[in-house]
């Protein structure tokens, strides 16, 4: 089929198998972090500062991590960071096995997992040109990897719903550790073809600066990240909140909070095979602004909807809208990137969705104690359909500007001509 073109390539259908095992391993890990410390604290600011805790690093290091991942081996680094999230994932099960019920240990925890993946989540991305044999299967190994990652954010709660209900945490955190050993079987089992890293003399901070230079000068890419750092800050935060939608406004369990969070994987895994069945020269501009309003228009109606199957058709068009946001983001970057600014501009984007989102969800928390959990979703959908406005006509202000250089230039070679 041709949705599932990039599989043709070795290294990716590897990749692919191994990433699909592991991920629900960590959704389910997710899922029962969020239901353990709820359950523990009733606290929604503690919720957010959980988040916050696991992905704050790609805010800080995110940079970093794309210099040093465009002068490494990307492999190596990808093996390197499986092998520590293994660690931590024993780390907690263990932890959590021995009934060692500390929030502060697990915030520590998820901390060590959210400095990992600033490096890992770059990598992964940045190395997905190598793992592809035709260089225009690219967009559609994206769009399946963004698949793969939302069939996983259905099945991990899914699962983690029924085995919070029947066994306890502790018996996710423990799959979650052996879904780490198919992964790593995948990797070596693959044969990169990796470009020859060249020696240079410039130091990472010297290309730190090239990577902001380059980034901040190119009005498409600048304004696209700008447009998901507003998300990211405002909007995407709302899935911080759902576990108090379940146990508090629906009156639910563990398995409440799980079909939430699979509705919204259900639409993500909708939106992501419509983005791998793309064709070559789609606007991905206009699937953006698409996409985004359906996300905050969705949120504002998720906000007062009494009636729990009406609420999770709203967070299955949420999921439709979020992943449709960012994969087009996503694969506007990698697709336009030059070569050797490719990990350094990922890098960025990995900052502007996963590093801004752990000061969203403080935030959400802190202004649903103080307004509640509905008016703060209903809140962050209309901060998100005044950011589309206002990318909009950013856009056009700035295709007005080429036009109006374009038509200068031309009269100047003109009058020159003459």
């Amino acid at each position: 089929m041709d949705v599932f073109r990039s599989l043709k390539s070795r290294n990716f259908r590897l990749f692919f198998y191994g990433q699909s095992v592991s991920l629900i391993g960590t959704w389910m890990q997710k899922t029962a972090v969020c239901w353990l410390v709820y359950r523990l604290t009733n606290s929604a600011l503690l919720l957010g500062v959980v988040s916050f805790a696991g992905l704050i690093p790609s805010l800080i290091l995110s940079p970093y991590a794309g210099s040093y991942i465009d002068r490494h081996n990307r492999y190596k680094i990808l093996v390197q960071t499986q092998v520590i999230s293994m660690l931590q994932a024993l780390a907690l099960a263990v932890m959590i096995l021995f009934r060692y019920y500390s929030i502060t240990g697990i915030i520590l925890l998820t901390l060590v997992q959210g400095i990992i993946n600033a490096f890992d989540v770059t990598c992964r991305q940045s190395l997905m040109v190598d793992m592809v044999t035709q260089r225009e299967d690219l967009p559609n190994a994206i769009a399946l990897n963004s698949t793969m990652a939302n069939f996983a954010r259905i099945a991990g709660p899914a699962m983690a719903g029924i085995l919070l209900s029947a066994f306890g945490e502790d018996v996710c955190f423990g799959l979650n550790f052996i879904s780490y050993i198919p992964v790593l079987i995948s990797l070596f089992m693959m044969k990169l073809d990796t470009p020859v890293l060249k020696k240079t003399d410039t130091s990472i901070w010297t290309e730190l600066r090239e990577g902001f230079h380059y980034i901040s000068h190119d009005k498409d890419l600048s304004s696209l990240l700008m447009m998901l750092t507003v998300s990211s800050m405002f909007v995407i935060p709302f899935n911080t909140l759902m576990p108090i939608f379940a146990k508090d406004v629906f009156n639910g369990t563990a398995k409440t909070f799980s079909w939430f969070e699979s509705a919204a994987g259900l639409g993500s895994i909708i939106s992501a095979m419509y983005m791998a069945n793309l064709k070559a020269g789609k606007d991905l501009v206009k699937i953006l602004v698409t996409a985004s309003l359906i996300f905050s228009l969705s949120l504002m109606l998720l906000a007062y909807s009494g009636w729990l199957p009406l609420a999770l058709v709203f967070m299955v068009l949420s999921g439709v809208g979020m992943m449709a946001q960012t994969s087009a983001i996503n694969t506007y970057i990698q697709t336009h990137a030059i070569p050797a600014m490719r990990a350094r501009a990922i890098s960025y984007y990995i900052m502007a969705y996963q590093g801004i989102i752990p000061v969203g969800s403080l935030l959400a928390g802190v202004m649903a104690n103080v307004a509640g959990p509905k008016f703060t979703v209903f809140a962050e959908g209309i901060i998100g359909v005044v950011a589309v406005v206002a990318f909009v006509n950013y856009r056009r202000r700035h295709a007005a500007e080429i036009s109006s250089n374009a038509m200068e230039s031309a009269n100047n070679s003109a009058a020159s001509a003459a």
